[in-house]
């Protein structure tokens, strides 16, 4: 049943694939997702203001950075949560701010320029590294880890008929798997004591608390989950997720604190 259900696509696959996991709340969540966001300014420390989902406010500050903190951004682009990060560093912390797409790291970097004072903006570095080999070149290296998964983004799904016309149930497990290897590699390249948030825009909780899940499987014993109440967030059997249907059009953002803890 589940290899048939992953060889279907386009519209009515994604409506039985999501109705099955939601059930009653699937319609006005669904209503909820089509709505236009409606993007708030962040402006701490900034030359001018950026606008963003509320919810990755929210959950780039849950990283608690502190002065000082080597902080890494796995897939920061466009930059808005990279810009939160920096408002953050203070006097003497460092940001690497690393998105594997040529294209999307030079948005990136305009984004950075144009927002950041030069002062925060000599702390920060730019680069191009695959984020699930990061472990490869570096390890016990930063305080504090940003990984904002790639993932179905099924906001964008739903509003972009080509899309939806090709999604199929392939694409979610496809994901997991990324998101996993870019995790576990998280892991290896934080420092003892140290934290990453992983978080997607995806309301799938297999790129969510699954992902997690396999994290325990993988490496149990080397890391615990934090407690951290997202503003607007729902708990879930990891971390939280904010859904715009009980968030007033926030969201959608799932967001796990992670500890290692050896």
């Amino acid at each position: 049943m589940a290899k048939q259900k992953g060889k279907q696509q386009g519209g009515d696959a994604f409506e039985s694939y999501y109705a099955q996991i939601y059930q009653s709340r699937w319609n006005t969540l669904k209503e909820a997702l089509l709505v236009e966001r409606k993007p708030v300014a962040f402006s701490d420390g900034l030359r001018q203001s950026y606008y963003l989902d509320e919810a990755s406010i929210i959950a780039a500050k849950l990283l608690d950075v502190q002065d000082g903190d080597a902080v890494l951004d796995m897939c920061a682009a466009p930059g808005g949560k990279s810009l939160v990060l920096a408002a953050s560093l203070k006097k003497n912390g460092t940001l690497v701010a690393n998105d594997r797409s040529a294209t999307r790291r030079g948005r990136l970097k305009v984004v950075l320029r144009e927002h950041l004072p030069d002062e925060v903006h000599s702390r920060i570095t730019v680069t191009g590294h695959d984020a699930s080999r990061w472990s490869l070149h570096e390890q016990n290296r930063y305080d504090r880890i940003l990984l904002d998964a790639p993932c179905s983004s099924e906001r964008h799904v739903l509003s972009d008929p080509k899309a939806l016309a090709i999604w199929s149930a392939s694409r979610p497990k496809h994901l997991a798997i990324q998101q996993f290897a870019m995790l576990a590699s998280a892991l290896e390249a934080v420092k003892v004591g140290g934290c990453i948030l992983y978080s997607t825009c995806s309301i799938n909780p297999l790129e969510n608390e699954l992902v997690v899940d396999k994290l325990f499987e993988k490496r149990d014993g080397r890391f615990a989950i934090e407690p951290a109440a997202a503003l607007y967030g729902e708990s879930c059997r990891h971390g939280s997720i904010i859904l715009p249907d009980m968030a007033q059009g926030r969201g959608p953002l799932y967001i796990c604190l992670i500890r290692r803890t050896a």
